[in-house]
């Protein structure tokens, strides 16, 4: 019984260190480690992703993103566009709107609130990319470890990994 207390105790310490609310974890995409999160989906906005990380708090599903790099003074606006776009994914899938994301760097962690405001700038953003369609660019594969971790190498045309039943 104590070790248990203590196994929870130093738990809840972790996440509090980590910069992580108190919560239940719900979800943690280890897809590298072949433990792939469920993917989200929004079909309204054609909008599809996995959070690192889904928290269960008592203000409601709060999606992570994790970044391994020191933090900035303040989140970047990639950052920030894509934990908004995981939070409109959790609300998509859930039907509740989560109050805020998180966006973690490996010494400090940002709350960044899901705003009316700034649901509105990721559907601008959204809706911009696909008015370029054809016109996107290629992919990046500089790095080929990294495009064969990628959680969309099976369906990408575009991929240097083998997929499943082999190369494309």
């Amino acid at each position: 019984l104590l070790t248990g207390a203590a196994l929870v105790w130093l738990s809840r310490r972790w996440a509090a260190d980590a910069g992580l609310p108190h919560g239940r974890l719900i979800s943690v995409d280890l897809e590298r480690q072949g433990q792939a999160a469920p993917t989200l989906i929004d079909a309204e906005l054609g909008l599809t992703g996995r959070p690192d990380a889904l928290l269960e708090t008592r203000r409601g599903r709060v999606p992570v993103e994790i970044k391994s790099g020191a933090a900035p003074d303040q989140p970047h606006a990639s950052h920030v566009l894509q934990l908004m776009a995981y939070c409109r994914l959790v609300q998509a899938a859930s039907g509740r709107r989560p109050p805020y994301g998180i966006l973690k760097y490996a010494d400090r962690a940002f709350e960044v609130p899901y705003s009316r405001r700034a649901e509105a700038e990721l559907k601008r953003a959204i809706q911009s990319i696909q008015a370029l369609g054809a016109d996107l660019p290629d992919r990046s594969h500089d790095d080929p470890a990294r495009c064969a971790a990628c959680g969309f190498v099976a369906a990408c045309d575009q991929r240097l990994a083998p997929a499943e039943g082999g190369w494309l």
